[in-house]
Protein backbone atom coordinates (compact mmCIF):
# COMPACT_ATOMS: atom_id res chain seq x y z
CA UNK A 1 0.00 0.00 0.00
CA UNK A 2 1.52 3.46 -0.81
CA UNK A 3 0.29 6.06 2.04
CA UNK A 4 1.74 8.93 0.05
CA UNK A 5 -1.46 10.51 -1.39
CA UNK A 6 -2.50 10.29 2.09
CA UNK A 7 -3.26 13.61 4.42
CA UNK A 8 -2.72 13.73 8.09
CA UNK A 9 -6.16 12.53 9.15
CA UNK A 10 -6.00 9.81 7.02
CA UNK A 11 -2.84 8.76 7.90
CA UNK A 12 -3.92 8.96 11.91
CA UNK A 13 -6.65 6.55 10.81
CA UNK A 14 -4.86 4.00 9.34
CA UNK A 15 -2.27 4.20 11.67
CA UNK A 16 -4.91 3.46 14.50
CA UNK A 17 -6.07 0.48 12.11
CA UNK A 18 -3.10 -0.97 12.24
CA UNK A 19 -2.44 -1.30 15.59
CA UNK A 20 -6.11 -2.52 15.79
CA UNK A 21 -4.90 -5.43 13.70
CA UNK A 22 -0.93 -5.90 15.72
CA UNK A 23 -2.05 -5.84 18.64
CA UNK A 24 -6.34 -6.81 19.40
CA UNK A 25 -6.20 -8.65 16.31
CA UNK A 26 -9.63 -10.30 14.41
CA UNK A 27 -11.39 -13.22 15.00
CA UNK A 28 -12.07 -15.94 12.21
CA UNK A 29 -14.51 -18.54 13.34
CA UNK A 30 -13.71 -20.91 10.60
CA UNK A 31 -11.17 -23.61 11.05
CA UNK A 32 -9.78 -23.75 7.40
CA UNK A 33 -9.38 -20.13 7.13
CA UNK A 34 -7.01 -20.00 10.57
CA UNK A 35 -5.07 -22.48 9.07
CA UNK A 36 -4.63 -21.15 6.08
CA UNK A 37 -3.45 -17.37 7.92
CA UNK A 38 -1.20 -19.49 10.09
CA UNK A 39 0.30 -21.10 6.84
CA UNK A 40 0.70 -17.57 5.35
CA UNK A 41 3.40 -16.74 8.09
CA UNK A 42 0.32 -14.69 10.25
CA UNK A 43 0.58 -14.85 14.23
CA UNK A 44 -2.53 -16.75 14.90
CA UNK A 45 -3.93 -18.25 18.72
CA UNK A 46 -6.64 -19.87 18.71
CA UNK A 47 -9.20 -18.08 16.74
CA UNK A 48 -7.68 -14.70 17.02
CA UNK A 49 -5.07 -14.02 14.03
CA UNK A 50 -2.86 -10.38 14.46
CA UNK A 51 -1.74 -9.40 11.62
CA UNK A 52 1.40 -6.70 11.11
CA UNK A 53 1.29 -3.45 9.18
CA UNK A 54 4.07 -5.37 6.55
CA UNK A 55 1.69 -8.53 5.99
CA UNK A 56 -1.99 -6.61 5.42
CA UNK A 57 0.54 -4.26 2.98
CA UNK A 58 1.97 -7.07 1.14
CA UNK A 59 -1.44 -8.65 0.60
CA UNK A 60 -4.16 -5.84 0.10
CA UNK A 61 -1.51 -4.71 -2.62
CA UNK A 62 -2.19 -8.00 -4.39
CA UNK A 63 -6.17 -7.26 -5.16
CA UNK A 64 -6.82 -5.18 -8.05
CA UNK A 65 -7.52 -1.52 -8.19
CA UNK A 66 -10.77 -2.22 -11.17
CA UNK A 67 -12.43 -5.07 -12.32
CA UNK A 68 -15.56 -5.67 -14.69
CA UNK A 69 -18.60 -7.52 -13.67
CA UNK A 70 -19.91 -9.00 -17.17
CA UNK A 71 -23.64 -8.98 -17.24
CA UNK A 72 -25.70 -11.63 -19.49
CA UNK A 73 -26.44 -8.51 -21.65
CA UNK A 74 -23.54 -7.12 -22.03
CA UNK A 75 -24.85 -3.67 -22.51
CA UNK A 76 -24.87 -3.72 -18.84
CA UNK A 77 -21.43 -4.62 -18.27
CA UNK A 78 -19.83 -2.23 -15.86
CA UNK A 79 -16.75 -1.08 -14.48
CA UNK A 80 -15.95 -1.29 -11.41
CA UNK A 81 -13.02 0.76 -9.21
CA UNK A 82 -11.33 3.90 -10.67
CA UNK A 83 -13.54 6.73 -10.82
CA UNK A 84 -16.46 4.76 -12.31
CA UNK A 85 -19.77 5.66 -9.88
CA UNK A 86 -22.71 2.72 -10.17
CA UNK A 87 -25.58 2.49 -8.29
CA UNK A 88 -27.00 -1.00 -6.88
CA UNK A 89 -30.10 -2.29 -5.23
CA UNK A 90 -31.87 -1.86 -2.07
CA UNK A 91 -31.20 -5.07 0.29
CA UNK A 92 -32.54 -7.28 2.33
CA UNK A 93 -35.64 -4.98 3.91
CA UNK A 94 -38.34 -7.86 5.32
CA UNK A 95 -40.84 -5.19 4.90
CA UNK A 96 -42.98 -3.13 2.19
CA UNK A 97 -44.03 0.33 3.71
CA UNK A 98 -46.83 2.09 2.28
CA UNK A 99 -47.59 5.44 0.79
CA UNK A 100 -49.91 5.94 4.19
CA UNK A 101 -47.16 5.04 6.39
CA UNK A 102 -48.82 1.35 7.14
CA UNK A 103 -46.26 -1.48 6.86
CA UNK A 104 -46.82 -5.37 5.65
CA UNK A 105 -44.64 -8.38 5.00
CA UNK A 106 -42.25 -8.56 1.94
CA UNK A 107 -43.31 -11.55 -0.58
CA UNK A 108 -42.15 -12.59 -3.49
CA UNK A 109 -44.26 -10.87 -5.73
CA UNK A 110 -42.20 -7.63 -4.18
CA UNK A 111 -38.73 -9.48 -4.84
CA UNK A 112 -40.10 -10.09 -8.47
CA UNK A 113 -41.48 -6.41 -8.78
CA UNK A 114 -38.32 -4.61 -7.58
CA UNK A 115 -36.28 -7.00 -10.07
CA UNK A 116 -38.49 -5.55 -13.20
CA UNK A 117 -38.26 -1.78 -11.73
CA UNK A 118 -34.96 -2.27 -11.91
CA UNK A 119 -34.70 -3.29 -14.94
CA UNK A 120 -36.40 -0.94 -16.35
CA UNK A 121 -34.27 1.89 -14.70
CA UNK A 122 -31.50 2.20 -17.05
CA UNK A 123 -29.36 3.99 -14.36
CA UNK A 124 -29.05 0.69 -12.96
CA UNK A 125 -26.53 -2.06 -14.48
CA UNK A 126 -26.95 -4.61 -11.81
CA UNK A 127 -29.77 -5.99 -9.96
CA UNK A 128 -31.01 -8.44 -7.22
CA UNK A 129 -28.93 -8.34 -3.77
CA UNK A 130 -31.85 -9.58 -2.66
CA UNK A 131 -33.76 -6.73 -2.84
CA UNK A 132 -36.18 -7.85 -0.26
CA UNK A 133 -36.22 -11.03 2.05
CA UNK A 134 -39.74 -12.44 1.14
CA UNK A 135 -41.98 -13.90 3.84
CA UNK A 136 -43.33 -16.18 1.77
CA UNK A 137 -40.29 -18.64 1.22
CA UNK A 138 -38.00 -20.60 3.58
CA UNK A 139 -34.83 -18.39 4.18
CA UNK A 140 -33.19 -21.85 4.17
CA UNK A 141 -33.96 -21.94 0.80
CA UNK A 142 -34.33 -18.44 -0.58
CA UNK A 143 -30.48 -17.95 -2.18
CA UNK A 144 -31.64 -20.07 -5.08
CA UNK A 145 -35.05 -18.65 -5.78
CA UNK A 146 -34.10 -15.36 -5.49
CA UNK A 147 -31.20 -16.29 -7.96
CA UNK A 148 -33.50 -17.98 -10.30
CA UNK A 149 -36.13 -14.99 -10.03
CA UNK A 150 -33.37 -12.76 -11.48
CA UNK A 151 -32.02 -14.82 -14.00
CA UNK A 152 -35.72 -14.75 -15.24
CA UNK A 153 -36.95 -10.99 -15.13
CA UNK A 154 -32.96 -9.44 -15.67
CA UNK A 155 -30.21 -9.40 -17.80
CA UNK A 156 -28.01 -7.37 -15.80
CA UNK A 157 -25.60 -8.03 -13.57
CA UNK A 158 -26.16 -9.92 -11.01
CA UNK A 159 -25.83 -9.55 -7.23
CA UNK A 160 -26.93 -12.00 -4.67
CA UNK A 161 -26.98 -13.08 -0.80
CA UNK A 162 -24.80 -15.16 1.34
CA UNK A 163 -25.01 -18.11 3.21
CA UNK A 164 -23.39 -21.84 3.83
CA UNK A 165 -21.23 -23.48 1.89
CA UNK A 166 -23.74 -25.63 -0.19
CA UNK A 167 -26.44 -22.94 -0.79
CA UNK A 168 -23.73 -20.77 -2.23
CA UNK A 169 -22.51 -23.76 -4.51
CA UNK A 170 -25.54 -24.19 -5.50
CA UNK A 171 -25.54 -20.39 -7.01
CA UNK A 172 -22.38 -20.79 -8.61
CA UNK A 173 -24.11 -24.09 -9.68
CA UNK A 174 -26.46 -22.73 -11.72
CA UNK A 175 -24.65 -19.95 -12.88
CA UNK A 176 -22.45 -22.70 -14.38
CA UNK A 177 -26.29 -23.58 -16.22
CA UNK A 178 -26.08 -19.99 -17.31
CA UNK A 179 -23.03 -19.11 -18.45
CA UNK A 180 -21.29 -22.54 -18.57
CA UNK A 181 -18.84 -23.71 -16.10
CA UNK A 182 -15.62 -23.55 -17.76
CA UNK A 183 -16.93 -19.61 -18.96
CA UNK A 184 -17.72 -18.71 -15.45
CA UNK A 185 -14.42 -19.01 -14.20
CA UNK A 186 -13.04 -16.77 -17.03
CA UNK A 187 -15.10 -13.48 -16.21
CA UNK A 188 -16.39 -11.65 -13.09
CA UNK A 189 -20.57 -12.73 -13.57
CA UNK A 190 -21.74 -12.58 -10.07
CA UNK A 191 -20.76 -10.47 -6.91
CA UNK A 192 -22.27 -10.74 -3.34
CA UNK A 193 -21.92 -8.59 0.01
CA UNK A 194 -20.13 -9.63 2.75
CA UNK A 195 -20.32 -8.52 6.56
CA UNK A 196 -17.89 -8.65 9.24
CA UNK A 197 -19.07 -9.11 12.70
CA UNK A 198 -18.40 -5.73 14.32
CA UNK A 199 -16.14 -5.74 16.27
CA UNK A 200 -13.38 -7.44 15.10
CA UNK A 201 -14.99 -10.93 13.40
CA UNK A 202 -15.91 -12.81 10.78
CA UNK A 203 -18.43 -15.19 11.00
CA UNK A 204 -18.70 -19.01 9.48
CA UNK A 205 -21.31 -18.05 7.05
CA UNK A 206 -19.27 -15.07 5.47
CA UNK A 207 -16.23 -17.05 5.37
CA UNK A 208 -17.53 -19.91 3.30
CA UNK A 209 -19.06 -17.09 1.14
CA UNK A 210 -16.25 -15.44 0.34
CA UNK A 211 -14.00 -18.96 -0.31
CA UNK A 212 -16.87 -20.08 -2.77
CA UNK A 213 -16.78 -16.96 -4.11
CA UNK A 214 -13.37 -16.79 -5.32
CA UNK A 215 -12.98 -20.62 -6.32
CA UNK A 216 -14.77 -19.37 -8.98
CA UNK A 217 -12.92 -16.47 -9.49
CA UNK A 218 -16.20 -14.24 -8.64
CA UNK A 219 -15.75 -10.68 -6.43
CA UNK A 220 -16.86 -10.06 -3.23
CA UNK A 221 -17.68 -6.72 -1.11
CA UNK A 222 -16.23 -6.75 2.34
CA UNK A 223 -18.42 -4.68 4.00
CA UNK A 224 -18.51 -3.89 7.84
CA UNK A 225 -21.47 -2.08 9.54
CA UNK A 226 -19.83 -0.80 12.48
CA UNK A 227 -22.11 1.83 14.91
CA UNK A 228 -20.94 4.63 16.81
CA UNK A 229 -21.52 3.90 20.40
CA UNK A 230 -22.71 0.44 20.29
CA UNK A 231 -20.42 -1.58 18.43
CA UNK A 232 -18.09 0.24 17.61
CA UNK A 233 -16.26 3.09 19.79
CA UNK A 234 -18.32 6.15 20.36
CA UNK A 235 -15.94 8.56 18.52
CA UNK A 236 -16.49 8.64 14.68
CA UNK A 237 -12.26 8.72 13.96
CA UNK A 238 -12.63 5.31 16.20
CA UNK A 239 -15.58 3.56 14.43
CA UNK A 240 -13.47 4.16 10.77
CA UNK A 241 -10.26 2.94 12.47
CA UNK A 242 -11.87 -0.35 13.41
CA UNK A 243 -13.43 -0.55 9.81
CA UNK A 244 -11.30 0.11 8.47
CA UNK A 245 -9.02 -2.60 10.29
CA UNK A 246 -11.76 -5.32 9.92
CA UNK A 247 -12.39 -4.81 6.26
CA UNK A 248 -8.42 -4.65 5.41
CA UNK A 249 -8.04 -8.51 6.99
CA UNK A 250 -10.80 -9.72 5.06
CA UNK A 251 -9.61 -8.24 1.64
CA UNK A 252 -6.28 -10.05 2.70
CA UNK A 253 -7.70 -13.29 3.32
CA UNK A 254 -9.28 -12.98 -0.30
CA UNK A 255 -5.86 -12.60 -1.74
CA UNK A 256 -4.32 -15.69 0.39
CA UNK A 257 -7.16 -17.80 -0.95
CA UNK A 258 -6.58 -16.56 -4.28
CA UNK A 259 -3.92 -13.64 -5.39
CA UNK A 260 -5.67 -11.20 -7.87
CA UNK A 261 -9.26 -12.00 -6.79
CA UNK A 262 -11.43 -8.90 -7.48
CA UNK A 263 -12.53 -7.65 -3.81
CA UNK A 264 -14.26 -4.29 -3.09
CA UNK A 265 -13.85 -2.32 -0.24
CA UNK A 266 -17.05 -1.73 1.75
CA UNK A 267 -18.86 -0.15 4.31
CA UNK A 268 -22.02 1.21 5.83
CA UNK A 269 -20.74 2.06 9.06
CA UNK A 270 -22.10 4.97 10.74
CA UNK A 271 -23.68 5.98 14.03
CA UNK A 272 -26.34 4.74 16.38
CA UNK A 273 -29.02 6.59 17.85
CA UNK A 274 -28.08 6.54 21.81
CA UNK A 275 -31.82 7.53 22.66
CA UNK A 276 -32.82 3.41 21.33
CA UNK A 277 -29.30 2.17 20.56
CA UNK A 278 -31.10 1.91 16.74
CA UNK A 279 -28.46 2.13 13.53
CA UNK A 280 -28.61 5.78 12.22
CA UNK A 281 -27.95 5.51 8.63
CA UNK A 282 -29.21 8.92 7.46
CA UNK A 283 -27.21 10.53 9.67
CA UNK A 284 -24.62 13.24 9.57
CA UNK A 285 -22.09 11.27 10.72
CA UNK A 286 -23.11 8.26 8.82
CA UNK A 287 -22.74 10.06 5.78
CA UNK A 288 -18.86 10.98 7.04
CA UNK A 289 -18.29 7.60 7.61
CA UNK A 290 -19.21 6.97 3.84
CA UNK A 291 -16.89 9.61 2.05
CA UNK A 292 -14.23 8.23 4.98
CA UNK A 293 -14.71 4.91 3.80
CA UNK A 294 -14.07 5.96 0.16
CA UNK A 295 -10.91 8.35 0.65
CA UNK A 296 -9.41 5.01 2.30
CA UNK A 297 -10.10 2.59 0.08
CA UNK A 298 -9.05 4.75 -2.76
CA UNK A 299 -5.65 5.34 -0.57
CA UNK A 300 -4.86 1.40 -0.97
CA UNK A 301 -5.82 1.59 -4.44
CA UNK A 302 -9.08 -0.49 -3.87
CA UNK A 303 -12.82 -0.50 -5.91
CA UNK A 304 -14.76 0.74 -3.34
CA UNK A 305 -18.34 0.52 -2.01
CA UNK A 306 -20.50 2.27 0.68
CA UNK A 307 -23.60 4.25 1.07
CA UNK A 308 -26.89 5.06 -0.81
CA UNK A 309 -29.59 7.21 -0.27
CA UNK A 310 -30.53 6.42 3.19
CA UNK A 311 -32.77 7.71 5.75
CA UNK A 312 -34.34 6.41 9.54
CA UNK A 313 -37.40 7.81 8.68
CA UNK A 314 -40.60 5.80 8.94
CA UNK A 315 -42.89 7.36 6.23
CA UNK A 316 -42.44 9.33 3.48
CA UNK A 317 -41.58 13.25 4.61
CA UNK A 318 -39.12 15.95 4.63
CA UNK A 319 -36.85 14.05 6.86
CA UNK A 320 -36.64 10.79 4.22
CA UNK A 321 -36.16 13.61 1.78
CA UNK A 322 -33.19 15.23 3.45
CA UNK A 323 -31.51 11.96 4.59
CA UNK A 324 -31.51 10.53 1.39
CA UNK A 325 -30.26 13.26 -0.20
CA UNK A 326 -27.83 13.84 1.88
CA UNK A 327 -26.32 10.37 2.15
CA UNK A 328 -26.44 9.69 -1.57
CA UNK A 329 -24.62 13.18 -2.62
CA UNK A 330 -21.98 12.70 -0.52
CA UNK A 331 -21.63 9.17 -1.17
CA UNK A 332 -21.44 9.89 -5.16
CA UNK A 333 -19.23 13.01 -4.29
CA UNK A 334 -16.63 10.82 -2.92
CA UNK A 335 -16.28 8.62 -5.86
CA UNK A 336 -18.13 5.62 -4.20
CA UNK A 337 -17.94 3.02 -7.03
CA UNK A 338 -21.01 0.75 -6.11
CA UNK A 339 -23.65 2.11 -4.35
CA UNK A 340 -26.17 0.03 -3.06
CA UNK A 341 -29.60 0.79 -0.84
CA UNK A 342 -29.54 3.80 -3.34
CA UNK A 343 -33.98 3.81 -3.85
CA UNK A 344 -36.52 2.90 -2.06
CA UNK A 345 -34.59 2.04 1.40
CA UNK A 346 -36.67 3.13 4.50
CA UNK A 347 -36.71 2.85 8.29
CA UNK A 348 -32.80 2.20 8.86
CA UNK A 349 -33.26 -0.57 5.73
CA UNK A 350 -36.09 -2.15 7.69
CA UNK A 351 -38.21 -1.75 4.95
CA UNK A 352 -38.60 -0.74 1.31
CA UNK A 353 -41.08 1.91 -0.42
CA UNK A 354 -42.15 1.95 -4.03
CA UNK A 355 -42.80 5.17 -3.47
CA UNK A 356 -39.15 6.05 -2.23
CA UNK A 357 -37.86 4.27 -5.10
CA UNK A 358 -39.49 6.46 -7.60
CA UNK A 359 -38.24 9.45 -5.62
CA UNK A 360 -34.99 8.01 -5.22
CA UNK A 361 -34.36 8.19 -8.72
CA UNK A 362 -34.87 12.08 -8.91
CA UNK A 363 -32.34 12.02 -6.30
CA UNK A 364 -29.94 9.98 -8.24
CA UNK A 365 -30.68 12.40 -10.95
CA UNK A 366 -30.38 15.16 -9.28
CA UNK A 367 -26.77 14.04 -7.78
CA UNK A 368 -25.62 12.73 -10.75
CA UNK A 369 -26.34 16.25 -12.73
CA UNK A 370 -24.36 17.96 -9.94
CA UNK A 371 -21.81 16.12 -9.97
CA UNK A 372 -20.85 16.64 -14.00
CA UNK A 373 -20.34 19.81 -13.13
CA UNK A 374 -20.71 22.95 -15.50
CA UNK A 375 -19.17 23.00 -18.92
CA UNK A 376 -17.80 26.60 -19.60
CA UNK A 377 -16.44 27.44 -23.25
CA UNK A 378 -16.09 30.55 -25.00
CA UNK A 379 -19.29 29.93 -26.74
CA UNK A 380 -21.15 30.45 -24.16
CA UNK A 381 -24.72 31.58 -25.97
CA UNK A 382 -27.27 34.23 -24.49
CA UNK A 383 -30.42 32.41 -22.64
CA UNK A 384 -33.22 33.64 -21.68
CA UNK A 385 -34.94 32.15 -18.02
CA UNK A 386 -38.39 31.00 -19.04
CA UNK A 387 -40.39 30.11 -15.69
CA UNK A 388 -40.89 26.39 -14.87
CA UNK A 389 -42.51 25.01 -12.00
CA UNK A 390 -40.92 21.16 -10.76
CA UNK A 391 -42.74 18.70 -8.86
CA UNK A 392 -46.92 18.71 -7.88
CA UNK A 393 -49.24 20.13 -6.30
CA UNK A 394 -49.28 18.35 -3.04
CA UNK A 395 -52.52 16.48 -3.02
CA UNK A 396 -51.83 14.74 -6.10
CA UNK A 397 -47.90 13.75 -5.18
CA UNK A 398 -48.29 10.37 -4.61
CA UNK A 399 -50.84 9.40 -7.07
CA UNK A 400 -48.60 10.69 -10.00
CA UNK A 401 -45.47 8.86 -7.92
CA UNK A 402 -47.43 5.82 -7.95
CA UNK A 403 -48.55 6.06 -11.79
CA UNK A 404 -45.34 6.30 -12.52
CA UNK A 405 -44.01 3.09 -10.87
CA UNK A 406 -47.42 1.52 -12.41
CA UNK A 407 -45.84 2.55 -16.12
CA UNK A 408 -42.47 1.41 -15.53
CA UNK A 409 -43.75 -1.99 -14.23
CA UNK A 410 -46.33 -2.55 -17.82
CA UNK A 411 -44.04 -1.44 -19.71
CA UNK A 412 -41.70 -3.93 -18.51
CA UNK A 413 -40.86 -6.54 -20.85
CA UNK A 414 -39.02 -10.35 -20.06
CA UNK A 415 -35.10 -10.18 -21.14
CA UNK A 416 -34.48 -13.44 -23.45
CA UNK A 417 -33.57 -16.56 -21.97
CA UNK A 418 -32.75 -19.49 -23.82
CA UNK A 419 -35.61 -22.34 -23.42
CA UNK A 420 -32.72 -25.29 -23.28
CA UNK A 421 -30.97 -23.25 -20.50
CA UNK A 422 -34.20 -22.62 -18.54
CA UNK A 423 -35.38 -25.89 -18.96
CA UNK A 424 -31.52 -27.08 -17.27
CA UNK A 425 -31.94 -24.44 -14.51
CA UNK A 426 -35.41 -25.61 -13.30
CA UNK A 427 -34.37 -29.68 -13.93
CA UNK A 428 -31.63 -28.58 -11.17
CA UNK A 429 -33.67 -26.79 -9.01
CA UNK A 430 -35.95 -29.78 -8.92
CA UNK A 431 -33.42 -32.09 -8.35
CA UNK A 432 -32.17 -30.02 -5.08
CA UNK A 433 -35.75 -30.84 -3.85
CA UNK A 434 -37.62 -27.34 -4.87
CA UNK A 435 -41.36 -27.66 -5.32
CA UNK A 436 -41.48 -27.65 -10.07
CA UNK A 437 -45.55 -26.33 -8.91
CA UNK A 438 -43.79 -22.81 -7.03
CA UNK A 439 -41.12 -22.89 -9.98
CA UNK A 440 -43.81 -22.80 -12.33
CA UNK A 441 -45.70 -19.99 -10.55
CA UNK A 442 -42.86 -18.14 -10.57
CA UNK A 443 -42.38 -18.00 -14.35
CA UNK A 444 -45.69 -16.70 -14.61
CA UNK A 445 -45.24 -13.26 -12.21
Amino acid sequence: MKLDCMDEELRQIHEASMQILERTGVKFHHPEVVELLRQKGIKVCGQNAFISREQISEWVCKAPATFTLYARNPRYDMVVGGDNVECGPGGGASVILGSDGTTRPAMMTDYINFLKLYQQADIYKINGCPVVQPADISSQNSVCLLLYANILYSDKGIATGTGPVEVVQEGMDMLGILFGKDELVKKPRIIAVTNTSTPLQYDKNTLETIMVFVKHAQPVVIAACSMAGTTAPVTLAGTIALTNAEVLAGIAVTQMLKEGTPVVYGSQSTTSDMKTGCIAIGSPEGALCYEYAARLAKAYRLPCRGGGALTDAKSLSVQAGYESMLTYLVTQQAGMNLIFQSSGVMDGYASMSYEKFIIDLEIIKIAKRYRDGCKVNNNIPETSLSGTVLGDPSDKLFENITNKKNAMLESYQKPELSQAIHQQLVDYLVKKGFDEQYIEFLQQM
